[in-house]
């Protein structure tokens, strides 16, 4: 009896994916549940367990194909007996494919190092690695599933100056862009970009052309939240094992906001407007292979302590790629700190279908007019981006004032 290994669900507007690694090959006896395959989409990697227990029989989608959800990837043959290995066997002259058919062995792989620590690849993975002369096990231990080595960790290392790699005549052929082919230069490195980061840059060009976007600004003075933080913050530790941060009353503050200005957390679909009576704030964290914003679900009903614990999971997550398509999906408005990097001010882009974001910056302590007297008082630049085709100006800068007035009063956020 043979069970259809298929891509499962990719999530809320996500429709294709790539396959990235088999972790089995063909004729590897495998446990129900046991992860198989690693498919990349635009915002996450995740693992396709095996259906059933059982052997690989085929794998019908190779590395490297773009797949749609509820395609087959490979079929497992539940009734023959589990004695293949699950290890690969040694390298020799004519090793199996690892996903390929018989009929079309992978012309690198007789040539890939038999180290017991970088053995383990991808044929893309060592495909990459032969054709740019590295040496695997160099890399080791990779960010792959027990140390693995991926494509990324080759790209990576083939962009760090360190490396000196000759870049492939077949990219530098087909390296010319629309206009003319850029010659060659012996001080630049040539590196395709990831699945990821095309679709990052493909999707914020497609915000800027679809959306009439605008942004407003104005600044917040920090001290009354610095204040507060000081003076709870050993008892918050105490009470919740979690620090009371920034982020928490930004959350708070932008949702008080979207209470009182629906268009703000509303989206376009078509020629209707939809309005949402609920509020999923998406929280961008910046991680090695591009930006991800994870979902604080149902955050009106979160406390602080819950919000800081959910970001601070989200973090982890993010840097060990671990994030699941759930959790970054179903967001209504946008909070994206470009101030731990050391940001004074930006404008930042929609995260689409949404209608607005917010972005927070770096504190600075200026000095300010107050009372008819010069101060100085730790402030922070607040920019909102939004779709002027929703959202009117009036509405825009009114929310961003709430935004100001709850972060300047943060006593009002604790009392609701």
């Amino acid at each position: 009896m043979a069970t259809e290994i298929k891509v499962p669900t990719l999530g809320e507007s996500v429709s294709e994916a790539t396959v990235a690694t088999w972790l089995k090959n063909v004729g590897d006896a495998v446990s129900a549940d046991e992860p198989i395959v690693e498919l990349e989409t635009d915002k996450v990697t995740l693992e396709v367990p095996a259906p059933a227990a059982g052997v690989i029989a085929s794998v019908s989608a190779q590395e490297g194909d773009t797949v749609e959800p509820d395609a087959i990837l490979g079929l497992i043959d539940e009734t023959a007996a589990a004695t293949a290995t699950a290890t690969p066997a040694p390298a020799s002259a004519n090793p199996a494919p690892s996903v390929a058919p018989a009929s079309a062995p992978s012309p690198t792989a007789a040539s890939v190092p038999a180290d017991a620590n970088a053995g383990h690849q991808s044929p893309a993975v060592a495909k990459l690695v032969n054709e740019n002369a590295v040496d695997a096990a160099s890399l080791m231990p990779g960010s792959g599933k027990g140390g693995r080595l991926t494509k990324g960790d080759v790209l990576n290392a083939l962009s760090a100056p360190s490396v000196s790699a000759p870049t492939p005549p077949a990219i530098a052929a087909s390296g010319a862009s629309s206009t003319a082919a850029r010659p060659d230069n012996p001080r630049e490195e040539r590196v395709k970009m990831s699945r990821l980061r095309q679709t990052i840059a493909s999707r914020l060009k497609e915000a800027q052309n679809t959306a009439a976007m605008l942004t407003t600004f104005n600044e917040v003075d920090m001290s009354g939240i610095m204040a507060m933080r000081k003076k709870y913050q050993d008892d918050f530790v105490k009470r919740n094992d979690v620090k009371l941060g920034f982020m928490s009353f930004f959350v708070k503050a932008a949702i008080s906001a979207l209470k009182e200005l629906p268009a703000v957390n509303a989206e376009i679909d078509g020629q209707d407007i939809v309005y949402k009576n609920y509020y999923n704030i998406g929280v961008a964290v910046g991680t090695e292979n591009g930006l991800v914003v994870p979902v604080l679900k149902d955050a009106d009903a979160m406390s602080m302590a819950d919000i800081e614990k959910t970001i601070g999971a989200f973090g982890k997550k993010a840097r060990d790629g671990k994030l699941s398509m759930a959790e970054m999906s179903g967001g209504t408005f946008t909070i994206s700190n470009g101030g731990i990097y050391g940001s004074m001010l930006s404008t930042p882009i929609l995260n689409r279908p949404q209608s607005a974001i917010l972005g927070m910056h770096n504190i600075i302590e200026r000095p300010v007019a107050e009372n008819g007297k010069v101060v100085i008082k730790p402030m922070m630049y607040l920019a909102l981006s939004y779709d002027h085709r929703i959202i009117d100006g009036r509405e825009a800068v009114t929310a961003l004032v709430r935004i100001k007035e709850a972060l300047e009063d943060p006593s009002w956020l604790l009392l609701g």
